[in-house]
């Protein structure tokens, strides 16, 4: 029998242990998969998805060599030594010309990819390049900023141990994103003495679950989490001891909340007064209270101030800091998502994007704002841009103007996999091994009160005329004149006698040599990737976060077993199914709240307009010409990412239908399996419709994930759905954080 072979799901934030067999042709085939009951923390859990990862690691779409686009669009292939020499030169022409910040860099490492997000800063910083941008700018910046300006860092929940647990826009059985999702919500349901709340507009399988379901009516979460802060402080539920003790200004604020009108607001959230006031009085009188959102709000409308509304729910109630509670986690990437604006930031010196003024949150421009920064003839317009691992021209708003924006660049680069929509507008392609054909490891790692870490080694040889990310921006660094030859063999040298005198060795040499520190994770590659175990030469870049890691965190990685940044690297390169790196101390997290005082900033004055406002606002609703609210993009058994291009990985759902309520699909005429006009302002599509009860009159939606090509599938016989980023509009975005709201679009649905 084939061995079992340690790596990671790629499919969620999770990027859950899992154990491969291989066989069929050439050895190389996914036969069987199932958990990996060695990984710390999913500990042999894994859901459908990964299943069937065999269809992402064979497909028809790979790209195996250099390709370099045509004068007539086709695309030719070049060697390696071309494709670098040309990129090279076309890239240092626009920076000498117009300088680097004139090139734009989009990713960062897609879904469980991400040490080519640390290889890339060398080619960044060798070319001069200023700004950059990846999905997550589409989803999670709003509350980056939040998080920033209340604790420099970013709290993460403790589902294991908490007494409630509270789903904001999240259906974690469908969509994960907690750790063991489905036993971990399963074990809160059952557990008489805890109490699950979903707040979500569907009843999902997560709000079956629940024993409080608050459905919100689409785009109105602001006006409900205000009502259940309205409860909270106007019934003496503030927890003003441990306020007095933690925190800062929630006088001011619980000020504010005691005239919120609780019935109206309830009213306007479509939501029962007494199940809010039963939610709010639940939270409050628990020993302790876990939250996340997710991105049924993050793309939503308030998108930023309703994730200042739920930070607020759980501090009033003295929940940060505790088992079972929220707390900021050690991290190896530092001090947390959001820490680049902490509590004592001045927004007034925030950067901004170039040409629109966009708020620069956490590094990255709003996605939404991309297109506005290249469609014009301004002088600090982007006129080149390197794409990695992602595939903007599908998954931001408004595909058609973005794709309008690609095209109207002077050069773009894509590195990828396969041939993406995004890779299709290219003037260069350099292709890559799969995430199962490389070392690679995943920097979504926010548990808490352990942490862990999980550094995946190659299943599979790549095959010829591919390379890994590290070797592709050393080579672009070598090609752009970048990377100092003298110091690396210097380097060479010292680690020659040991990692200790290499270290020293660095130091000085990133202090003497600028070039050093530029190009530092490709001077990393070249020096210690060669001396780690075959096909780990990748893990190079981590033996500096693993040191910043133990700096940071001393006391966690010691309590979990490292005492020394040596030890803590060896154990990374060497732990086949991860391991725990950090073991906390719930009281630690409090030394990571960023204020000169260590309190919880609770003032966050940019958006008490938009909080008052609510009470005159009135809430999009579908009416008139869109009588329908379109959710673009819903997380169901069989979507993910697009790395999943070939249909056939889906067992149901195959043409990703278009969910409506019965009794709206009877107004109008539509049966199950029928096929529906839908519109918005952006576009028209035919789509298949399921009749579904779980979801509201007027509110619908379309899956994620669908919408890509791929080539030798009959389109007749093997739909592959509707892209929803056909349907979005960039214009329809958060005011403060760019994000867009992709969950309430307004749309009109007829029949065929």
């Amino acid at each position: 029998m084939a061995d079992w072979i340690p790596t990671a799901c790629i499919l969620c934030t999770c990027n859950c242990g899992i154990e491969v067999q291989l066989g069929g042709e050439g050895n190389r085939e996914f036969t069987r998969i199932r958990g990996d009951k060695n990984h710390p923390v999913s500990k042999g859990y894994a859901c459908e998805k990964p299943q069937r990862l065999n269809y992402y690691q064979d497909n028809n779409a790979r790209i195996l060599a250099p390709l370099r686009r045509k004068k007539d669009g086709s695309y030719e292939e070049v060697d390696w030594d071309t494709a670098f020499s040309e990129v090279a030169k076309r890239l240092a022409a626009i920076r000498d010309a117009h300088g680097g910040d004139k090139i734009f860099y989009y990713g960062g490492g897609g879904q469980g990819n991400h040490l080519p997000g640390g290889y890339s800063t060398a080619t960044r910083s060798v070319l001069g390049m200023e700004y950059s941008s990846n999905a997550l700018a589409q989803e999670k910046t709003g509350e980056y900023w939040v998080a920033g300006k209340m604790f420099g860092g970013w709290p993460h929940p403790d589902f294991e141990n908490c007494e409630v647990a509270v789903f904001l826009g999240k259906n974690p059985w469908q969509s994960h994103g907690i750790p063991r999702a489905r036993v971990t919500l399963r074990e809160i349901a059952r557990d008489p003495e805890r109490t699950m709340i979903v707040i979500d507009p569907r009843r999902t399988e997560t709000a079956d679950l629940a024993d409080i379901h608050l459905p919100v009516r689409p785009g109105r979460d602001a006006w409900l989490l205000s009502a259940i802060l309205g409860v909270i402080v106007q019934e003496g539920l503030v927890d003003e001891g441990w306020l007095a003790k933690h925190a800062t200004d929630y006088e001011d604020i619980c000020e504010s909340l005691r005239d919120v009108p609780v019935d109206d607001y309830a009213k306007t959230a479509g939501v029962d007064v007494a199940a809010v006031r039963e939610a709010a009085r639940r939270i409050a009188e628990a020993e302790s209270v876990a939250l996340v959102e997710d991105l049924g709000v993050q793309q939503n409308r308030h998108s930023t101030l309703v994730s200042y509304l739920s930070r607020l729910v759980w501090v009033l109630t003295g929940n940060y800091g505790k088992r079972g509670g929220m707390g900021i986690p050690a991290s190896m990437i530092g001090g947390g998502m959001g820490s680049d604006q902490g509590p004592a930031f001045d927004e007034s010196q925030r950067p901004r994007s170039p040409v629109t003024g966009a708020r620069i949150i956490s590094g990255s421009i709003p996605c939404n704002s991309i297109p506005d920064e290249i469609l014009t003839d301004h002088p600090d317009r982007f006129r080149a841009m390197i794409v990695e691992a992602e595939n903007p021209a599908h998954s931001l708003a408004d595909s058609q103007r973005m794709k309008e924006a690609f095209e109207a660049l002077e050069f773009l680069v894509v590195i990828d996999v396969a041939m993406t929509e995004t890779a299709r507008l290219a003037d260069y392609i350099l292709p890559t091994p799969t995430q199962f054909e490389k070392a690679e490891a995943t920097f979504f790692n926010w548990e808490y009160p352990t942490n862990s870490f999980h550094l995946r080694g190659p299943l599979l040889d790549a095959p010829d005329g591919v390379l890994p990310e590290p070797e592709i921006h050393a080579r672009l660094v070598e090609a752009l004149g970048g990377l100092p030859h003298e110091e690396v063999e210097t380097l060479k040298e010292a680690l020659s006698k040991g990692r200790p005198q290499f270290a020293a060795a660095f130091m000085s040499a990133m202090q003497s040599n600028p070039m050093v520190g530029a190009a530092l994770p490709a001077v990393l590659y070249r020096t210690l990737g060669p001396t780690l175990p075959e096909g780990m030469a990748s893990a190079a870049a981590l033996w500096g976060l693993a040191t910043m890691a133990f700096m940071s965190n001393a006391d966690s990685v010691r309590r979990a077993g490292y005492d020394s940044p040596e030890a803590l690297f060896d154990a990374i390169v060497e732990s086949k199914s991860g391991m725990i790196f950090a073991a906390e101390d719930y009281e630690e997290c409090w030394k990571r709240v960023a204020s000169a005082d260590g309190k919880i900033n609770l003032a966050v004055p940019e958006l008490y307009e938009e909080l008052a406002g609510l009470e005159s606002e009135a809430p999009v609703e579908g009416t008139g010409e869109w009588p329908f609210l379109l959710s673009a993009g819903e997380r169901r058994s069989f979507t993910a990412n697009t790395i999943m291009r070939n249909p056939e990985w889906r067992k149901k759902d195959r043409a990703g239908a278009l969910r409506i309520n019965p009794g709206d699909a009877q107004e109008l005429g539509l049966s199950e399996g029928d096929l529906a006009k839908l519109t918005t302002k952006r576009a028209s599509v035919e789509v298949e419709v399921e009749l579904n009860d779980t979801m509201q009159s007027g509110h619908v939606s379309l899956p994620n994930g669908y919408g890509v090509d791929y080539p030798g599938v009959d389109l007749e016989s093997t739909p592959i759905g509707i892209a929803p980023n056909d349907l979005t509009a960039i214009e329809d975005r958060d005011w403060l954080a760019g994000t867009p709201w992709h969950k309430t679009v307004p749309a009109r649905v007829e029949a065929v």
